[in-house]
Order: structure tokens, then C-alpha cells, then sequence
């Protein structure tokens, strides 16, 4: 394990713990816990979280967590995702394999099992409503699998064949929330010493140019994209507002609706993933846009 990932693990687990001490899971969230998606039970398991005393199918969120593409797991992501469940959805919140333990593509292939469990459940879930959050490494996780979905040629650069509907129609998430991302991945002149080690950790030739193809999805967004409701924060010192830039305008060239939001000012300044912290008021007028945005018709 590279210093790099150790510090982002130390560091990130450290904030982590700050912001959720002392919650606890909702009275009003009925929850499921450690349903094994794969054939690795600790690396392949998923809850499911939805307002407590609902019968009905309801609209599903399927959110994948951030951490560097080094760090995280479902139990980081709980509170978030419940909060996100007392809005009147069924949230899908899951561990995936990260590096440097496994290599790219490993988390969008756990990705596109999640995704495939999900339509295999249709007792719990409304499928002609299925939305997604990712943020840091998983926005853009989520935009890799959003164009997966709408682009074959991209899908079959990974081996995926592209999921089916219960209509027989080819599965797109109806709208995604790509929060405080980074969609462009450089190792070129200018490239900082953390994004460098990050992808040796990531990608198994550290870099080649068939792998920055992969993980540079910009390129494979076509028309077919689903809706997408783009954040991040005034003062995102690792994904902040430049980030974004080449993922709205290609968005806007392919004709995708989308929003485009910066959350934060220089008077009350709102750094990287601030929306996770659920007692803030940012988070709840954050999250409540977003969710707001998935049920528009």
C-alpha cells in the first residue's frame, strides 16, 4: 500500500467518524442489512433503507460511495443514504472492491451487480423509477457506468453486457446525482503527485493509454445519458467548481439536461462531500434539490 492511500484512509476515516458521531439509524427507517450481491461476501454486500411502515414499491436510489477509489465501504455511506430514504425513497447503499486490494475495473464491475440485483427485486423497488448519487471517486464511477449504459462500444471496452428492464428495454438510470466529482483523469505534465498515486494504486499497468481511455469517460457521453443533477462545493479543494467544467459542456453538446449547482459562498464557504454531513443545513437543502430533481417528471 502506497503512503498516498494510507494517509487518504487515516485522513478520511478520521473526518468521517467526526461527522457521523452519536447517529444512529432513524426510528421512521426500515432497514436491511448486509445482502451478499456477489460472490465475496465482505467486498459484495449492499443495505437497502426505506421509510418505515411502506408497502408500496417505492423509487430507488442506488448510491456509490467515495473514498479515492481507495477507501470506503456501505457503513461510511449509512446515515446518508437513510437520510436520503426519509424522502420517500428505497436507497440501495453498497460496498464495492477498492484499490489498491483489487484493480480497475473492479468497483464498476460491483457497480453493474448492484445494478442487476436491483432489477431482479422488483417486489421492492418501483423500476420505472431508478435513480443514482455517487460523489468524489464514485460520481465519477457513476458517470463511467451512466455511459456504459448508453454507449456499447464503451460497455464492450469492459466486458459488459448492458442490462434489460423488466420491458425488455435497455436499462439507463432515469437520472443521476454526480456530486463533487472529478470526471478527467491526466498523467500528463501537470498531473499531481496524489492523482499519479492514485491510479498506480488503481490501474494494473499504472497508467497505460488503453486504461486512461477507460477511466476517462467524457468521450462516451452521448444523447442517451440519463439527467443529471452536477454539484460540488464553493471551496472543494479536491473536486471543486473547475472540475466540473468538461462535464457540463459536454452534457450540454450531447443535448442531456442537466442542473448545474455550486454550493457554498466566500461568506459560508462548504468544502468537498459536504452534503454526507446530514446535520447541516447545506446537506438538507443539497440533498433536497437532488431529490427533488429525480422525481421532475
Amino acid at each position: 500500500m502506497s503512503l498516498t492511500t494510507w494517509y487518504l484512509r487515516r485522513a478520511f476515516k478520521k473526518s468521517d467518524d467526526r461527522r457521523d458521531a452519536g447517529l444512529t439509524t432513524p426510528p421512521d427507517i426500515e432497514r436491511r442489512d448486509d445482502i451478499c450481491y456477489g460472490s465475496e461476501p465482505k467486498w459484495q454486500s449492499l443495505d437497502v433503507y426505506r421509510p418505515r411502515g411502506t408497502a408500496a414499491r417505492l423509487p430507488v436510489i442506488v448510491s456509490i460511495h467515495g473514498g479515492g477509489w481507495t477507501y470506503g465501504d456501505k457503513e461510511r455511506y449509512q446515515y446518508y443514504c437513510m437520510d436520503l430514504a426519509r424522502r420517500g425513497f428505497a436507497v440501495v447503499n453498497f460496498t464495492y472492491r477498492v484499490a489498491p486490494e483489487f484493480k480497475f475495473p473492479a468497483g464498476i464491475e460491483d457497480t453493474h451487480l448492484v445494478f442487476s440485483w436491483v432489477l431482479k427485486n422488483s417486489e421492492w423497488f418501483d423500476l420505472t423509477r431508478i435513480f443514482a448519487v455517487g460523489d468524489s471517486a464514485g460520481a465519477h464511477m457513476l458517470t463511467i457506468y451512466s455511459a456504459i449504459c448508453t454507449d456499447p462500444g464503451y460497455a464492450a471496452k469492459f466486458g459488459i453486457r448492458p442490462l434489460l428492464r423488466p420491458d425488455g428495454k435497455p436499462f439507463v438510470p432515469d437520472a443521476v446525482g454526480l456530486n463533487c466529482g472529478v470526471y478527467q483523469i491526466s498523467l500528463g505534465r501537470g498531473a499531481n503527485a496524489m492523482t499519479r498515486s492514485l491510479m498506480k494504486a488503481l490501474l494494473p499497468h499504472h497508467g497505460s493509454a488503453e486504461e486512461l481511455d477507460l477511466v476517462n469517460p467524457l468521450p462516451y457521453i452521448n444523447e442517451k445519458f440519463p439527467r443529471a443533477f452536477v454539484m460540488t462545493a464553493s471551496h472543494d479543494n479536491l473536486a471543486g467548481p473547475p472540475a466540473q467544467k468538461a462535464l457540463t459542456n459536454r452534457l450540454a453538446a450531447c443535448g442531456v439536461p442537466f442542473v448545474d449547482r455550486t454550493y457554498g459562498t466566500d461568506e459560508a464557504p462548504l468544502s468537498h462531500v459536504f452534503h454526507c454531513d446530514i446535520r447541516s443545513q447545506a446537506a438538507k437543502q443539497c440533498n433536497d434539490d437532488e431529490c427533488r430533481f429525480f422525481l421532475q417528471p
